[in-house]
């Protein structure tokens, strides 16, 4: 069901809106993780420990906001959140590898690799990742095995090579190059490494719902506009705030000569971007009208939050 607020409140209740979300989601992972027992309860307690207890749980309320466009059960949401919160999971603890970006801090606490062990950590990534797919795919999820189905492809297609894996290797090469990226280079990159998976967030509702390819094309609209917002908001954050604030390390990006449009275009150029393409994201929600205030709502939110 949609958050029930009139318009105008919409705004001031979005934390609320997603406080409340994200306990959903919350408990939705707890159940669909695998209980710590057994041999393997040292890779379940790691894969709970990635997965759990943090986080804003942006990437599943999307997925919760979109169902509720199109009338779709609140399980059958919670579990395809929850799916795609485990993905996300996975891919935070194979990023703060030493191999990757060496992080010892995510969301205020270790990184899975310091409180564990970086061979429990991989392990517990990859697990997180197949688990995924095995809630999508179950019949729990939705009756019809084509929407399901539908699920996997586009989840897979935006987590692999022509998406967040793909964002990645980018980012690796940007960092060994001797030549600045252009900014159509970094809009890819980001595209890839972080806005495919917001994108398909924002789209799975439309999945679930079955809806028109106009309103299914209109949300994967938005995610995509979203996404390249809320990554040049990232990475402003990186450059501006503390590590208490951001609840990980910052300042790496420029240390790592890391490819940003922050780096880029300089702070202010970077901020009336990221403005630009949440009032895109914004206009894409034009045919939903007042229920989908709260998608209007997370696009302001997300270039505005300090963590």
């Amino acid at each position: 069901m949609s958050s029930g607020l009139s318009a105008p409140n919409v705004a001031a209740g979005l934390p609320a809106l997603l406080k409340a979300a994200a306990t959903e989601i919350e408990h939705a992972l707890d159940t669909l993780l695998p209980a710590e027992e057994g041999a393997e309860a040292r890779l379940y307690a790691a894969m709970r420990y990635a997965a759990l207890g943090g986080g804003k749980r942006m990437r599943g309320f999307l997925v919760l906001e979109g169902a509720a466009q199109f009338g779709v059960s609140r399980t059958s949401a919670l579990r395809v959140a929850a799916a795609i919160e485990m993905l996300h999971a996975y891919s935070l603890v194979h990023d703060d590898l030493p191999a990757m970006d060496d992080d010892d801090l995510r969301r205020g606490k270790p990184t899975t690799h310091r409180a564990f062990d970086e061979a429990t950590a991989i392990l517990a990534g990859d697990a997180l990742q197949a688990q995924a797919f095995a809630v999508l795919a179950h019949e729990d999820t939705h009756s019809d095995p084509a929407v399901r189905a539908e699920l996997c492809l586009r989840l897979a297609q935006a987590a692999g090579p022509r998406g967040m894996c793909g964002g990645q290797m980018l980012d690796m090469l940007a960092e060994e190059s001797q030549e600045p990226p252009s900014e159509a280079a970094i809009g890819r990159l980001q595209l890839l490494k972080t806005g495919k998976l917001i994108e398909v967030s924002a789209e799975a509702g439309a999945i679930l719902g079955k809806a028109p390819p106009q309103q299914r094309h209109a949300l994967c609209a938005y995610g995509r506009e979203l996404g390249a917002a809320f990554q040049i908001a990232d990475d402003i954050l990186d450059a501006t705030a503390s590590a208490e604030e951001a609840g990980k390390a910052t300042g790496k990006d420029a240390a790592a000569g890391k490819a940003t449009l922050v780096g880029l275009l300089g702070l202010d150029r970077a901020r009336a971007q990221a403005e630009r393409l949440a009032d895109q994201a914004r206009a894409h929600l034009d045919s939903f009208g007042e229920r989908a205030d709260s998608l209007r709502s997370l696009a302001s939110y997300t270039i505005a939050r300090r963590s």
